[in-house]
């Protein structure tokens, strides 16, 4: 691990997730697998090696931290991908009440982490490219500093920042029911580019596990990334029997 000029390096060494027992608590997280083949972006079967696009991440205090951990795990398979990680205090205090990883194991996912207060970081920068932001989850009080472009964090300034280059950012809201309140942040906040998505399941592609359900929204929200993940099942394409 090296810090230089304020941002985290985490080693691209990987690491197996540890071992689970039966009286942990919270979501139990699929060990890694390496005889898993590494996913393949759509139409690079026959392509040259991709260049490294980098996605920033970032995890907020709301319920479903599981989203964000599960996007950055899922990421990690995908050649050419570089996670760039913001993770807020409040979302390692809700992974505790969540998932089985401790706060330095969460820590340790993305490729690179930045402090959550480091507004001087790379990824403030229009000049720094990505191929856009995903929160996962979104809080409410995320959301209304997006929609109000109130930047005083590293998280809604590099969503600020992705919307004002024109790039993709994905918010993850979790919150319900809502009130007016929630309902006009979401109006504007997506007149202002980003898209709303609300970590909702599907049920057609017959989910067996709470997991399961996890990783298909999660490879959904990546699909709008143009990241294509094959377990996904897609209507009338790669759905169970």
């Amino acid at each position: 691990m090296r810090c230089h000029r304020g941002v985290l390096r985490i080693s691209t060494c990987r690491q197996r997730h540890r071992p689970f027992g039966a009286h942990s608590k919270g979501i139990h997280l699929p060990p890694s697998d390496d005889s898993t083949p590494k996913i393949q972006p759509a139409g690079s079967e026959n392509a040259v090696p991709p260049t490294t696009r980098r996605l920033i991440v970032a995890l907020t205090g709301a319920s479903g931290v599981i989203y964000g951990i599960r996007a950055l795990q899922l990421l990690r398979d995908v050649p050419g991908i570089e996670t760039h990680g913001i993770i807020s205090p409040s979302a390692l205090r809700t992974a505790q009440d969540e998932v089985d990883l401790s706060s330095d194991e969460i820590r340790a996912l993305p490729d690179v982490l930045y402090s959550h207060r480091d507004i001087g970081a790379a990824v403030s920068s229009g000049s720094f490219q990505t191929i856009g932001m995903l929160v996962a989850p979104c809080s409410v009080k995320t959301m209304s500093n997006i929609a109000h472009c109130n930047a005083g964090e590293l998280t809604p300034r590099a969503a600020d920042v992705c919307l004002k280059e024109r790039r993709r950012v994905v918010l993850m809201f979790r919150e319900t029911p809502l009130h007016a309140g929630h309902i006009a942040l979401l109006d504007l906040v997506t007149r202002s580019g980003a898209i709303v998505m609300p970590p909702v399941p599907a049920f057609y592609s017959k989910p067996a596990s709470v997991m399961a359900m996890v990783d298909q929204t999660v490879g959904r929200a990546l699909d709008l990334f143009d990241l294509h993940l094959p377990h996904v099942h897609r209507w009338t394409e790669t759905l169970p029997e």
